[in-house]
């Protein structure tokens, strides 16, 4: 019988599916930087493993309510990454996918930048780095004070795990053994000025959790299994202590063309180029 403590995770289908939503995710990422013609298109493709993880496999929520009150919260604090969730809020049904042709144009509600007061299922608006985390650290006080069982998950970049203010709101969430956060770190190790270990290196970023009082776990952000069970591992952990998932992923994965370029942070390529990411991404889906 299954232990009534832990609580059950929605199942929206295999590991097969949940690579497929990934793909879609991808796609939806490079048709939004098409119309634009640049943008943040490298984090997107590289998250895209999680983001499918995140809502088809590990998420509860309503994609016509949401702001249902029995919800998990997924909080964007990496406002530059945007593009990367509204493609899986667009796979996830909570945004139409005829809307993607109007991102980041006057009046749409996808801006280039996260804002909640714009997009359905954009929790937090996300500016200044290093933001989101004490912000998660907020609503999961807020939501163990109405005694809610939804857990709030923060997906926060390396680049921001050289913020002091990151490091408060850890310190904050393991001294009120915050066990509803669930921080994911897109370790890509870019940032806009190079290499994040080459601005700021945060090893050995789990030790450090750790030694903060987190549950720290580190795996390869582009390996649907493996994320799948480091979510399921989070989510029932029994321990009273916040909980992180670093994730190193590769910057434009399933793009080669992209993926071997040496700046992949803001991404700007050729009219042309567009139609062979989205050729790779075909190719990359079959094999």
């Amino acid at each position: 019988m299954a232990d009534p403590a832990i609580k059950q995770m929605p199942q929206f289908g295999s590991n097969v599916g949940i690579a497929e939503r990934a793909y879609r995710i991808r796609r939806h990422a490079v048709r939004m930087g098409e119309v634009q013609g640049q943008g943040y298109v490298g984090q997107a493709l590289g998250i895209a493993d999680v983001l499918a993880v995140s809502y088809f496999h590990a998420l509860r929520y309503r994609p016509d309510d949401t702001l249902w009150e029995g919800r998990d919260r997924f909080l964007l604090s990496i406002g530059h990454y945007a593009i990367a969730l509204y493609a899986a809020l667009i796979e996830a049904g909570v945004l139409p996918e005829d809307e993607l042709e109007t991102y980041g144009t006057d009046d749409s509600r996808m801006p280039m930048s996260g804002m909640a007061g714009y997009t359905p299922g954009m929790e937090i608006t996300g500016g200044s780095l290093g933001h989101g985390l004490g912000i998660a650290v907020g609503m999961c006080l807020g939501l163990k004070r109405k005694k809610s069982d939804s857990f709030v998950y923060n997906l926060l970049s390396d680049g921001e795990l050289g913020e002091g203010s990151t490091w408060e709101a850890a310190m904050a969430a393991s001294h009120h053994r915050l066990d509803n956060l669930i921080a994911i770190v897109d370790f890509n190790n870019q940032q806009a000025d190079g290499p994040s270990r080459d601005m700021l290196s945060s090893e050995p970023v789990t030790d450090k959790f750790e030694a903060f009082g987190w549950h720290a776990q580190r795996v390869d952000g582009n390996d649907i299994e493996a994320v799948r069970d480091a979510f399921d591992t989070a989510r029932t952990l029994t321990q009273p202590k916040p909980r992180i998932i670093v994730c190193d992923t590769r910057m434009a994965k399933g793009v080669p063309f992209l993926e071997a370029r040496e700046v992949t942070h803001f991404i700007r390529v050729e009219p042309d180029e567009w139609a062979l990411a989205l050729k790779a991404l075909e190719q990359g889906r079959r094999q």
